[in-house]
């Protein structure tokens, strides 16, 4: 569906300094036509649609109230943007949102002067916003000024340690400081925890806090002999779990709960916090994500990813697919594992949908643990099963294992714990963008002591790599793959150990070998056959382990080869970096050996198709042809004729 929605009152908004003169009534219908019109344009892109209409109104009421770009709104992980960045000048663009060369899903600081700070990982939004106000007490400026800073999490988030650590300075510092836990019940997934638990009894308990309010306001007004009684009774009621205790403890004024959806309550609650705040505040809002759209709040994700899709029946349009997803192999392929070894458990840091282990967890509950946004805990838990005796399995995005990776240092590493990494999200992942992409897990897995890492070339391969780290005891072990579908191979029954540290000659050929890690060996084959057609026939080598490394196999393609290429789905200090290690160990290069290592370049590649980005990497088929045939020299076709 492509007709667009009706819009009278969202079209006379450029900018939120437009919103300033219209009425609460006239905001009402503004936030409307703006879920209306969020609806209308993730419909043709694709993207995070519940997030966005369970702040709805919320947006609106903030930059009503609040004068952006001054003031600083911060998204905490910021897929809930695709409303604000309709009414800050970027509605013209909003229908190219995470396409090439459109605009990102999540906010940006190159994007707009009203997105402040970027942010796509959870729980980073309060420790930005004090960062802000103290530079302004201290007379930091940007180029609008700072204002008021206001941070927006969400109750998943707000589980994570770093959001605590945010709110515990914060609550010493006493700067002003505003904080809207946007409440909704649910993060990616079913929100798990004791934080989750403690929201709900406070919502549940709302009407308690009239009571509350009316403790704090009689105290005064009693004779002295009574009051002390009174101030006793005042912190047995804050004592109660229906009030904002937690909070106020780490020394924030807490106001709430409030209906996130009843703009005139938000307005109320936004101008009186404004007008008064001398310290940090945090609100407390009541959302619904999905909010408005049926499809949406029927979905058992609440429409947190949608592809394309049709308005009037919310329909996802999907390209159809004879090949498995690289996720549910990992995911199939564990189970069939754990039906026969009942110490394979399984770990994911709020993501089991995304990682493959929902399924896992409605098969063995007592051995799936969603510890909820909390990679650092996840990393540690999972090295004390393995230390008492477990198989855990770690599933985490690549991008995510990034925030544990002191734990995988410390208390994997350094320990040998028979830790199994998991690996989801390998290499450069489309629409999310930079934010996503997993380009540095190899580099700072591979150079730890002890640490096992492979990548596998397509879902069979996977397969087999599950099954080499339940076998594995010896230390911690990792594997690698990518977002997406395999590539249509056939299938192994069951997976079968892999011998530690040997790769596969996939191709036999002269002159030149390519070694891949990872997926990208279709496009080398691609390349390989190009090749073949001018003349040239590659070596082809699938590496599978980038440490430790196929000393042999790598060694003797140097030896029977003019020039050795490399490549990989991952930045520099990689595998491609290994190899030049052992050659220069071994003293290959004093040969004359042509040594060339295809990777990620030195730069954070935006949203696009995966295949649009690795065309901007130079990683696809024509490049790694190119490669081969400047390695060998232009002139290579009249040599060998």
């Amino acid at each position: 569906m492509t007709d667009r929605p009706e819009t009278p009152m969202l079209d006379r908004v450029q900018h939120p300094v437009d919103m300033k003169p219209m009425s609460d009534g006239e905001l009402g219908q503004l936030a409307g036509e703006l879920r209306a019109e969020t609806i209308s344009a993730v419909s043709q892109t694709g993207g995070h649609l519940g997030a966005g209409l369970g702040v709805v109104e919320l947006t609106v009421a903030l930059h009503a109230v609040f004068d952006t770009p001054r003031d600083k709104i911060i998204w905490d992980v910021s897929h809930q943007c695709y409303p604000h960045k309709i009414l800050t000048g970027r509605r013209d663009r909003i229908r190219t949102l995470r396409q090439k060369d459109g605009l990102s899903g999540f906010t940006k600081r190159s994007e707009s002067p009203y997105d402040p700070f970027g942010a796509a990982h959870s729980s980073t939004s309060i420790s930005a916003a004090l960062g802000f106000a103290v530079a302004r007490d201290l007379g930091g400026r940007t180029d609008e000024g700072i204002g008021d800073c206001i941070a927006v999490i969400g109750d998943g988030a707000i589980s994570a340690g770093m959001a605590y650590e945010a709110m515990n300075n914060a609550g010493h510092l006493g700067k002003r400081l505003i904080v809207i836990l946007n409440d909704n019940e649910m993060s990616i997934a079913q929100p798990v925890g004791a934080m989750s638990s403690y929201l709900s009894r406070l919502y549940a308990g709302a009407p308690f806090q009239e009571l509350k309010a009316a403790a704090k306001g009689a105290v005064s007004f009693l004779p002295e002999p009574f009051q002390e009684g009174a101030r006793r009774a005042k912190e047995m009621i804050k004592g109660m779990t229906v009030g904002g205790t937690l909070f106020e403890e780490l020394g924030f004024s807490y106001v709430g709960p409030i209906d996130g959806h009843d703009l005139p309550s938000l307005l109320s609650v936004l101008r009186t916090v404004k007008a008064r705040a001398d310290g940090p505040v945090l609100i407390h809002a009541i959302t619904q994500k999905g909010k408005g759209y049926a499809p949406a709040e029927a979905a058992s994700d609440r429409g947190h990813g949608v592809g394309k899709f049709d308005v009037l029946t919310g329909e996802q349009q999907k390209a159809p697919s004879n090949a498995p997803s690289y996720t549910k192999v990992f995911a199939d392929a564990l189970m069939q594992e754990a039906a026969e070894d009942g110490r394979i458990v399984a770990v994911t840091a709020a993501m089991p949908d995304g990682t493959g282990l929902k399924q896992f967890a409605e098969r063995y509950a007592s051995r799936c643990f969603d510890v909820g946004i909390a990679e650092q805990h996840a990393v540690t838990f999972a090295a004390g099963m393995a230390a008492g005796g477990m198989r855990p399995f770690c599933a985490i995005y690549s991008t995510f294992l990034q925030r544990g990776y002191d734990q995988v240092v410390h208390d994997v590493a350094l320990q040998r714990l028979p830790v199994r990494f998991a690996i989801d999200r390998a290499g450069l992942v489309g629409a999310d963008g930079a934010t996503h992409a997993g380009a540095f897990d190899v580099g700072f897995m591979a150079n730890l002591p002890g640490m096992v890492v492979m990548a596998a070339a397509d879902e069979a391969e996977l397969k087999h790599m599950v099954a080499t780290a339940v076998a594995y005891d010896e230390g911690p072990i990792a594997f690698r793959f990518p977002r997406g579908e395999g590539v249509g191979v056939e299938m192994p029954e069951r997976g079968v150990a892999l011998e530690i540290g040997k790769g596969r000659i996939v191709q036999e050929g002269a002159r030149v070998a390519v070694i891949s890690f990872g997926t990208r060996l279709g496009e080398v084959q691609a390349a390989g056959e190009a090749l073949a057609a001018k003349g040239i026939t590659p070596t082809i080598a699938d590496a599978r382990f980038a440490k430790p490394l196929d000393r042999e196999m790598i060694l003797d393609l140097c030896a029977r080869h003019e020039a050795v290429i490399t490549v990989e789905e991952g930045a520099v200090g990689g595998f491609g970096s290994h190899v030049a290690q052992l050659l220069a160990e071994e003293g290959v290069f004093d040969g004359g050996l042509i040594f060339r290592s295809m990777v990620l370049p030195d730069t954070f590649i935006d949203q696009a198709s995966p295949r649009d980005m690795y065309d901007s990497a130079a990683m696809n088929a024509e490049h790694i042809e190119a490669k081969v045939l400047q390695a060998l020299g232009v002139d290579v076709l009249s040599k060998r004729a």
